[in-house]
């Protein structure tokens, strides 16, 4: 990505556009949201959307590829750390939910708009998404060749399971609700944890 330039309040051009995007993509849907809009949501012109993202598309992609290098980092700290296998996957298990609600309209918006996406960008977001899932997968994987979890499940269907809840968090997760992000997270990833267990 170029350098990027800052307004008055010392935001960069990319945050603002990104911020402005996905506010209102939340507030719309991707497809009854113009780059007009955005540019003036955000104070720029339509040539520093360009510049920075290219499309549109580029936006939408962005909103979701910033959310999945952040899990993606936390995810491979986590599961290099010189700590029992379960521990691990436990920490990792609990933390994408965190993450996720934490940007959770991010998330709302990426499954609702991700078939907006021209083929080439989805290609790459379900390839980013896949490195995510074979990691966490191998995770479960060491954890069941060394007997501390279960092999009666495929690894491939308890990544699945875990993910089919994470990724409808934006449905019914509120944030005024009777659990905290992380107890939330903790009792998600005590499931995961109570169905490897042998």
């Amino acid at each position: 990505m170029p350098r990027t330039t800052t307004d008055g309040d010392g935001t960069p051009v990319p945050e603002r556009l990104l911020a402005a995007a996905t506010r209102l993509f939340a507030e719309r849907g991707y497809d009854r949201t113009s780059v007009q809009e955005i540019v003036e949501a955000a104070g720029v012109t339509k040539g520093a959307l360009y510049h920075y993202f290219g499309s549109k598309d580029d936006l939408l992609h962005e909103v979701y590829a910033r959310v999945l290098r952040l899990q993606q980092e936390r995810l491979d700290a986590f599961a290099d750390q010189d700590e029992p296998v379960e521990e691990r996957l436990r920490g990792a298990a609990a933390d994408v939910v965190v993450t996720t609600i934490e940007n959770l309209d991010d998330a709302a918006i990426f499954f609702r708009s991700m078939h907006h996406l021209s083929p080439e960008k989805n290609k790459q977001v379900r390839a980013e998404r896949r490195r995510y899932h074979e990691r966490f997968r191998a995770l479960i994987e060491e954890g069941q060749k060394a007997g501390v979890f279960s092999t009666e499940t495929p690894a491939d269907l308890v990544v699945d399971y875990h993910f089919g809840s994470v990724h409808h968090l934006s449905t019914w997760y509120r944030p005024d609700g009777p659990l905290t992000p992380q107890q939330l997270a903790d009792q998600l990833a005590g499931l995961l944890l109570r169905a490897l267990r042998p």
